[in-house]
């Protein structure tokens, strides 16, 4: 549902969608925005807009109110060009939200989301602004600072979550007094990322509207945003409709995590940090890894002593000695350092090693973790990372030892 002139190009545009899906439009003033957009050798260099039309107050059309009134879920990507401001638009958005899940999508020439609002998705930087504008004082930048905008424009519009895209690094999903959840993207080649937050919100918008709960919404976005960019991103779209900073190499191999936390610092990067007893070495623990180093320039990973892990897991436990965990962590190309801590939670030792990023499994979601006050306490963020389910040190064990009765 949009606003479209009576010209060219968008014509244009209904022939290339209606094969696809049904366009229920009503007039825009002016012309139909056009965007050209320069590259070269597939990095964009300038882009050129053409047309200035606005949707002004006139009528929508039965087509448009049906449409919205019927709709699983409602997608509002606010491009500023005045139909969320609209006088007969803004009641249906308004009733929408009280019966299916709203995602909007802000724009910085948009409007303010309605009450009720299942999920705002800005980016970072419109995070940022729009944060700013509504009277936050949260300075600085990176994963802990999003956290924290998140969850102040959530409280301040009454919105039920927000999840603020962060490009390569997925998506950091706020949502009330709950631990943020990060969905980390996968890793794609350098080029062109056009669409690619439309794209993130289009599929977090049908998860909603299939029953999904927000983290899969989140998560499944990510997945479909690193998919498009894969394929081309609009490039890619476009070819089919014809037929930052380098990354910081982080501390040396082989450093103590003080060293390496020094190291980081001086450099300006982020210090991430995971803990846990990683008694057997799983596929599990591989994957958290792999996505918590993605989340900064070093990580260092925090193990239970022998004796920490014996009060929390009993007297069989630990079946690797601490010195032996503590090689094979530093043996693996994500984990820049390992160090051991005695206490009963990692506490203690993150008020010393001030990690700007915590990182735990989605497996402890709803699950108070003692350390996140600490964490918090000096500046930092606790995020949750998506866990592979059935795999656990615990479970190992018990099949290791059915095998061998």
């Amino acid at each position: 549902m949009t606003a479209l002139a009576d010209d060219e190009p968008a014509r244009r545009l209904r022939a290339m969608l209606e094969p696809h899906l049904e366009v229920a439009a009503f007039h825009l003033h002016g012309g139909t925005p056009c965007k050209l957009r320069v590259q070269a050798e597939g990095q964009p260099v300038v882009r050129i807009d053409i047309g200035e039309g606005r949707a002004l107050d006139g009528p929508l059309g039965p087509r448009v109110t049906e449409a919205v009134a019927a709709a699983a879920a409602v997608l509002v990507s606010d491009y500023g060009r005045g139909v969320t401001r609209h006088a007969a638009v803004r009641p249906l958005l308004q009733e929408a939200a009280g019966a299916a899940p709203v995602v909007w999508d802000p724009h910085p020439r948009g409007e303010l989301p309605v009450p009720g609002t299942h999920l705002l998705t800005p980016n970072e930087n419109e995070l940022t602004r729009l944060a700013d504008e509504n009277g936050s004082e949260i300075a600085g930048c990176g994963l802990s600072a999003a956290g924290h905008r998140g969850r102040f424009l959530a409280e301040a519009w009454g919105l039920e979550a927000v999840a603020v895209t962060l490009g390569e690094r997925g998506a950091l999903l706020c949502h009330g007094p709950a631990t943020p959840f990060l969905a980390p993207a996968e890793p794609a080649s350098p080029g062109d990322t056009c669409g690619a937050g439309d794209s993130f919100a289009a599929r977090a918008t049908q998860v909603l509207a299939e029953g999904g709960p927000l983290t899969s919404a989140v998560d499944e976005g990510v997945r479909e945003a690193s998919d498009f960019v894969g394929a081309g991103a609009a490039t890619g779209v476009a070819a089919r409709f014809a037929e930052s900073k380098p990354p910081n190499p982080g501390p040396a191999r082989g450093e103590d995590a003080w060293a390496a936390v020094d190291r980081t610092r001086r450099s300006g990067g982020t210090v991430v940090a995971t803990g846990g007893c990683f008694d057997l070495l799983h596929a599990g623990h591989v994957n958290l890894f792999h996505q918590a180093r993605r989340l900064g320039d070093c990580l260092v990973v925090c193990v239970n002593s022998d004796a920490s892990v014996r009060r929390r897991k009993g007297p069989e436990r630990p079946v690797t000695p601490a010195a032996d965990r503590v090689r094979v962590l530093r043996a693996l190309a994500d984990v820049d350092a390992a160090v051991v801590f005695d206490d009963d939670t990692p506490g203690p030792l993150l008020e010393r090693l001030r990690p700007d990023v915590w990182v735990k499994g989605a497996d402890y979601a709803g699950t108070p973790l003692p350390e996140a006050e600490v964490v918090r306490s000096y500046g930092g963020e606790v995020v949750l990372l998506p866990f592979l389910e059935g795999r656990s040190t615990t479970r190992l064990l018990s099949t290791t030892k059915g095998i061998g009765s």
